[in-house]
């Protein structure tokens, strides 16, 4: 099982080719070799980088949703449009579709950043206005993994 960790900044060249940081590929181990499938966050404007086992496993899942329900359809419609598998290349290069690179404005500089079974991949600009958002992480975690916050003296 894969545990993806760490923040690693990289570069996108005119072919929209991204190198993947030595440090993840060392994190992905075998898994790198069986290649990925790069889509669309569906919260953030940023994309997905699914190890091909983790891909096999989350669209397992998803092929089990009813496909007369039209929620359903249309939650498939726009969870599946625009996954593309891709391959590292002999450089250790992964080349990122035009339209997935349209959509996550990505540029020159882009960040991968390590999300436990996944990566996504950011441009630099839309990762540190995203991180510099103001949060209220407290409650945010109370909400999240349960219990309530607790302040000062408490």
């Amino acid at each position: 099982m894969l545990n993806l960790l760490g923040e690693y900044p990289s570069t996108l060249d005119a072919k929209g080719r991204a190198l993947l940081p030595a440090a993840l590929k060392k994190q992905l181990g075998g898994e790198a070799a069986n290649g990925f499938v790069v889509n669309r966050d569906v919260f953030s404007q940023c994309l997905v980088l699914y190890p091909m086992e983790e891909w096999n496993r989350t669209s397992a899942e998803v092929r089990r949703l009813n496909r007369f329900d039209p929620d359903n359809v249309e939650f498939l419609r726009r969870f599946l449009n625009g996954a593309t598998p891709v391959e590292l290349d002999a450089n250790g290069r992964l080349l990122i579709p035009k339209s997935l690179t349209q959509h996550a404005q990505l540029s020159k500089s882009v960040v991968f950043t390590g999300m436990g079974d996944r990566i996504e991949l950011w441009s630099e600009e839309l990762h540190k206005r995203a991180l510099s958002g103001k949060v209220d992480f407290k409650s945010l975690a109370a909400k999240v993994m349960g219990g309530s916050p607790k302040t000062n003296g408490e």
